[in-house]
């Protein structure tokens, strides 16, 4: 294995995380955050737009994780990669988004 399929494994966990946010929003029919609202990444979107956004990114990460070197459940490195960028993308989000949902932003911490 080389250390771009860790790179690669990193990058799906973003784009895997990704996911749940958008999907589950527009799944209920509520407005989110996507990169193509007005103003990118603070106007809200629709939430077919957010289905198939969180759909885009399950493709990406699939892609990225099953489809680029062999991912194994069993590597700790193969899984570390993965988890680490799944666990950066969701505190960014937590932070970014907390400031329009009342939630933790960096300005109250």
């Amino acid at each position: 294995m080389t250390w771009l399929h860790l790179v690669s494994y990193f990058f799906g966990g973003i784009f895997l995380a990704n996911v749940i946010p958008h999907l589950v929003s527009g799944m209920l029919g509520r407005p989110f955050q996507t990169p193509f609202a007005k103003p990118p990444g603070e106007g809200l979107s629709s939430s077919t737009v957010n289905v198939l956004w969180g759909f885009f990114n399950a493709v990406v990460g699939y892609l990225l994780v099953v489809r680029v070197g062999n991912f194994d459940l069993r590597s700790i490195r193969d899984v570390l990669a993965l988890a680490v960028g799944a666990l950066l993308i969701s505190v960014q989000s937590a932070r970014h988004f907390g400031q329009f949902h009342g939630g933790n932003s960096p300005e109250r911490s």
